[in-house]
């Protein structure tokens, strides 16, 4: 398969500007600028019959409160179509056909085109299949570029330059067109291949899980204490945290109203410094490096209503820290490395990327489960014991904290060096 788009004939203010996108070797993607409302809804109705329909979007996100999409690409149907958000009109017509059934969904790293189908509808896009997920099931590393399985998958390489464009911007230029089709062009052919080698592997069910599973968090995530997101809490008191919360709520209104991205409203290492003060005094505020900006200046009342707000709360009210063992310690850390390392050879040795499986958090509270060290939330059994991954870990982690098993190294210079053998047991 050949490099595609090197060079579109397409002239951005052209409306429907149906052109071709030419390959290396004379090849050509022929593609279509939707630009009016029109268009949009016959595309809409001849995507509604496509049985697989490749996503990808452009979006601008440093800017404002949620991220500003730009650019939408789709292709199905036997079309491949470029939609300008700008002109278009109401992209509602487009987000609801994506959830109507019938169809697969297919995208790379599609965590905003959830989103923004999610937001436009109150839906889940239907027959979701991330590639970039799917690829961590035969082995591949994960999270893979799209262009990592494009050249690992079907043997080419694209022009990237675009990444750090500014879809904002009209007209757009050939190259950003050629960026954009690109995207979406393999799609399609790259899920053919992920299937089968899934299914050849017998993990189509772990497969299904995992996308079920990703949706769902994705979906509920608003209902989860968003606020627990806030970097360097962890060691904080329930009271903290309650302070933590309160001006993460602040913090999430006034960038609401400014819409402007919310840690450009409050850093949030300055929410855990407010939080480790636990002073509501407007003086003590001030004193902090980093509120001599004239914008916070402004807000400090409003800042010290939060936290006193927190101050008051009746202790059961306050958010329960959650802590679990003491990792800092150094034999649980030097379990911890031994244990991941273990962990990762097995998951290669299983053709599984090891980052898909878990991070080394995830091993650790198993490893506190299993051995009762307790601080977790018991509650809800550690996810490295749940659904398919309960299958990939099986008993090997229990084997080698009992001694059952040992890891050795097999051959230095192989792909997967280490090697995990049974031991004898003695009777």
């Amino acid at each position: 398969m050949k490099v595609p788009l090197a060079g579109p004939e397409f002239r951005g203010n052209e409306s429907r500007g149906e052109a071709k996108a030419k390959t290396e070797g004379d090849l050509a993607v022929d593609y279509e600028y939707i630009a009016k409302p029109a268009e949009l809804s016959e595309l809409c109705s001849a995507l509604a019959t496509a049985p697989l329909i490749a996503l990808d979007t452009e979006f601008v996100s440093e800017d404002a409160y949620r991220p500003e999409l730009c650019l939408v690409q789709v292709a199905g149907a036997g079309r491949v179509a470029i939609i300008d958000p700008q002109m278009a009109g109401d992209m509602r017509p487009f987000w609801q056909m994506l959830t109507e059934p019938g169809h697969t969904t297919v995208v790379h790293a599609g965590r905003q085109e959830f989103q923004f189908c999610l937001d436009a509808t109150g839906q889940r896009p239907h027959g979701w299949f991330d590639v970039q997920i799917a690829a961590g099931f035969i082995g591949l590393e994960y999270p893979a570029a799209y262009s990592t399985l494009l050249a690992k998958l079907l043997g080419c390489t694209l022009n990237k330059a675009e990444t750090r464009t500014d879809w904002r911007r009209r007209p757009l230029s050939a190259r950003q067109i050629e960026y954009a089709v690109q995207d979406v062009a393999y799609l399609e052919p790259i899920r053919n291949v992920l299937v089968e080698r899934i299914e050849s592997l017998g993990r189509t069910a772990w497969l299904d899980e995992e996308l079920e599973t990703w949706q769902t968090q994705l979906s509920t995530a608003e209902n989860r204490d968003p606020w627990r997101k806030v970097s360097g809490i962890a060691g904080l008191s329930g009271r903290q945290l309650a302070i933590v919360r309160e001006l993460w709520q602040w913090r999430e209104e006034q960038a609401l109203k400014r819409n402007c991205p919310a840690r450009r409203v409050l850093r949030d290492d300055l929410i855990v410094e407010l939080a480790r003060r636990q002073s509501s005094d407007p003086a003590r505020i001030r004193a902090i490096r980093g509120f001599e900006r004239r914008d916070l200046q402004r807000h400090i009342d409003g800042l010290s209503a939060c936290i006193q707000r927190a101050c008051d709360l009746e202790r059961p009210d306050c958010p329960d820290p959650s802590r679990g063992p003491n990792w800092n310690s150094s034999q649980l850390q030097l379990l911890g490395q031994f244990l991941a390392t273990a962990l990762g050879s097995r998951c290669r040795a299983m053709e599984i990327a090891p980052s898909l499986v878990g991070t080394i958090q995830n091993l650790r509270d198993l490893v506190a489960h299993r051995l009762k060290l307790g601080g977790g939330n018991d509650r809800q059994p550690p996810v490295l014991s749940r659904g398919w991954r309960a299958l990939v870990v099986g008993d090997f982690i229990d084997d080698l904290l009992a001694g059952r098993v040992a890891i050795r190294v097999h051959d230095p210079l192989a792909e997967n060096p280490l090697q995990l053998e049974p031991l004898p047991q003695s009777n």
